[in-house]
């Protein structure tokens, strides 16, 4: 069989940093596990809410086969408590495909840690042998080459778990970030709306949205199976409806009933995200604990809502 249901949620509530956007450089005043100031743990609200989404996740029907995780620290602690409480044979395979979202820049973007570092951080649960699907370029991405690595990297995970699933249908959980799991949504049923700003796809912190495979009339899953890459970004024909790997039907959609707090910090693309000493944007944003980037000193014309 094939994979038939993949689960998405966005990272929990996190603690807060700044980025000076003319050189690159972040701070923040909690320091992070991986010692990048770019990738914060999670607020203590935040670890509430890992613990509420897992206690969602492990009765989840059908169950959870496989986890894939942006490789960035608050998406792995978010989904480590529902490691905890599913099969003890799983283990997170963290892509940076379905990694963060970082807008063009005169400066390269933060990566994050490498795979043996992560594995010291989470020993029991981190699967330090995956390889990251595809790796997106550090001097950032427009929203169109988002939506293209996105779906690239999900083209090549179903791939990946499709040749891996023997007789059983299997079901998926992604962990990510607010603009990648819009992308994903996007992606997988092919719908991209003609303005990217438009409020689609909801991705409010720790919540759950839930994609069900198409069946061609005719086809199994098995025949419809995602297409092979040709290497070049792009590549993947999933607009107008179509999807990668045949297309699927959002059933599920930011859903919260789980959080004792409901659906908080929602966010969706409000314009390109451009960084450097253009004359466009200040030069110091703040991501507070849990909400997008705000605008330190004179707001321009073409500043931007950012991102979590």
């Amino acid at each position: 069989m094939v994979v038939t249901t993949i689960y998405v949620t966005r990272h929990a509530f996190r603690v807060s940093y700044t980025l000076n956007t003319t050189t690159g450089e972040y701070h923040t005043n909690s320091p992070s596990p991986t010692n990048i100031p770019s990738d914060p743990p999670l607020a203590a609200y935040g670890v509430q809410q890992s613990y509420e989404l897992a206690n969602a996740l492990a009765k989840l029907d059908p169950a959870i086969d496989y986890v894939y995780s942006s490789p960035f620290y608050r998406c792995l602690q978010t989904v480590q408590p529902a490691i905890e409480k599913l099969r003890p044979a799983i283990k997170v395979r963290a892509d940076n495909g379905i990694g963060e979202w970082y807008g063009p820049a005169t400066f390269n973007h933060p990566s994050p840690a490498s795979p043996a570092f992560l594995k010291s951080l989470f020993p029991s649960s981190f699967d330090d042998t995956y390889r990251a699907s595809i790796v997106p370029p550090p001097s950032g991405e427009t929203i169109a080459e988002l939506h293209d690595r996105v779906a690239n990297a999900l083209t090549n995970i179903i791939a990946s778990v499709d040749a891996e699933s023997g007789s059983r249908e299997i079901s998926i959980l992604i962990c990510t970030h607010a603009a990648t799991l819009i992308a994903i949504g996007r992606t997988l049923t092919g719908c991209m709306p003609l303005d990217p700003n438009e409020d689609d796809f909801v991705a409010p912190t720790a919540g759950i949205t839930k994609f069900v495979r198409n069946i061609s009339p005719g086809l199994g899953f098995r025949e419809q199976s995602v297409q092979k890459l040709s290497g070049e970004m792009g590549s993947i024909q999933w607009k107008d409806g179509n999807g990668v790997a045949g297309g699927w039907t959002c059933v599920l959609n930011g859903n919260c009933d789980h959080l004792a707090g409901g659906a908080e910090r929602s966010w969706h693309f409000s314009g390109e995200e451009i960084f450097g000493d253009s004359g466009v944007l200040p030069k110091i944003l703040t991501a507070e604990a849990g909400k997008a980037l705000s605008l330190s000193g004179q707001t321009y014309q073409k500043a931007r809502t950012f991102k979590i």
